[in-house]
This record gives structure tokens, sequence and C-alpha cells, in this order.
């Protein structure tokens, strides 16, 4: 999706289709900065390949509920990598390489991972955590007749899933985790929207591509659209004679 000077593009963490996709904008349109849905935390995580070890200043840090979660969404993520062979987080690597290679700027435009887990150890509910729990155990992201409950056929992991089945998705995680969902997606959205509008507005004669998950690339948009500019204050000189 394309407004103004800037360009997004939504990925999968784990599609083989997002690394090709990432490799040929950047080589056809030349941006002259990559903004990504990073903190610095994850940046370093990801660019020196570090596994941290879990530590009893974490959960002070996030709450329990929070590392839980990053733990078991790590774990999934993984599992699911593997199936296509390919380790989350690869085109965001990819990206970073090839912005090194051209000499392009990098802008890390999402929230610090600590406030974003710290967050949803706060705000989830007893009743989304044994959804949580429920969903789990049933295993709805590898059954057919899950998918099928939301007019889902099937997914391919190799590709990016369709506007269409993303919508899908977004709209049954806000009915099932309506908490997780304002915390992880919606407050997100908004928060690198604000980033990228701020960064378009300081480079106005510069070329930025954003890559973010699929799930957040319209909304994004719709949101940096609605921004109304600030009129800058203006100071008048006079001369008197």
């Amino acid at each position: 999706m394309q407004y103004k000077n800037l360009t997004v593009i939504g990925t999968s963490h784990i599609a083989k289709q997002s690394l090709k996709e990432v490799e040929s904008t950047i080589i056809k349109q030349k941006p002259d900065i990559i903004a990504l849905e990073l903190d610095q935390k994850r940046f370093i995580a990801l660019t020196q390949k570090k596994t941290r070890k879990i530590k009893l200043k974490d959960i002070k840090k996030i709450g329990f509920k929070g590392l839980l979660f990053n733990i078991i969404g790590a774990w999934i993520e993984q599992k699911l990598g593997k199936l296509v062979g390919v380790k989350p987080g690869s085109e965001m690597l990819q990206a970073i390489k090839l912005a090194k290679k051209h000499k392009k700027n990098i802008a890390l435009i999402d929230q610090d991972i600590e406030i974003t887990l710290r967050k949803i150890s706060s705000s989830l509910t007893w009743k989304e955590k044994f959804n949580f729990v429920v969903d789990l155990l049933k295993g709805i992201f590898f059954k057919k007749s899950e998918l099928k409950k939301l007019g889902i056929k099937k997914i391919d992991l190799t590709k990016v899933p369709s506007q269409k089945v993303v919508n899908k998705i977004i709209r049954a995680v806000r009915k099932r985790y309506p908490n997780l969902y304002r915390v992880l997606i919606e407050e997100r959205n908004q928060i690198m929207a604000s980033n990228l509008y701020e960064l378009m507005s300081l480079n106005p004669d510069k070329k930025i591509l954003a890559i973010v998950g699929a799930g957040h690339e319209q909304d994004i948009i719709k949101i940096i659209k609605s921004i109304k500019p600030t009129k800058p204050e203006i100071s008048y000189s006079f001369s008197v004679k």
C-alpha cells in the first residue's frame, strides 16, 4: 500500500513469499529509509542471534502472563517456521541486511516489547486466559474445522495470507480476545502509524518503505491518513522606523 512518500508492505514472519517481496521491493523502489516493525531489543536479538535465559527479574518487568504469552508465542512461531523451513523474523533480517548493503537508513517504529508484554499481563481477563488454554489444547491453528468456522478453506504458510483472510482472523481475535487485540494490534497500530507519520514529516523528500506484519498494514495507512497536520507557529519580525 502506498501513501505520499510512504510504501507499506505486510508480511508473514515465516513465509518464503515475504523474503522475496522484501528483497524485490527494496531493489525496485530503492527507498531512502527502511522502517521495521521492531523495537531496539528485538532488533538486537534478531541481528545478534542471542537467546537470553529467562530470569526472575523478567517476571517483575513484564509480569507472569506477559512472559508466558511471549514463550508460547515464540514456541508456536518456531514450530510453524520449521514446517516451512523459514526462521521467524527472516524477512526483517533480510531487510536489515539489504539496508546495510545499499547503505540505507533503518527506523525502528514499534513499541518496546517489554511495555507490550507488561500491558498484556495487566489487561488479560480470566475469560481470555481460559480461551487461550482451550484454543491451545484444541490446536486451533492446525485444525481445518476451526478454519472453516471462519470461512477459510486453508492457509498456505509459505505465503502471506490475503487481506480478506487476515481481516477474518483479526475479527475472530478481537471477538475472542478483546484486550489482547487492543494491546497487541490496536495500540501498536497507533504507535507505528504515529512514528511513520513523524518520519514522513521530517523526511518529505525521502522514499520510506515500512515492513510490518500483514495484520497491521491496512490500519496503519488509515490512521496516517486521518492524522491532521498541525500548523507550525510563525513568528513575525517588524522593523520600526
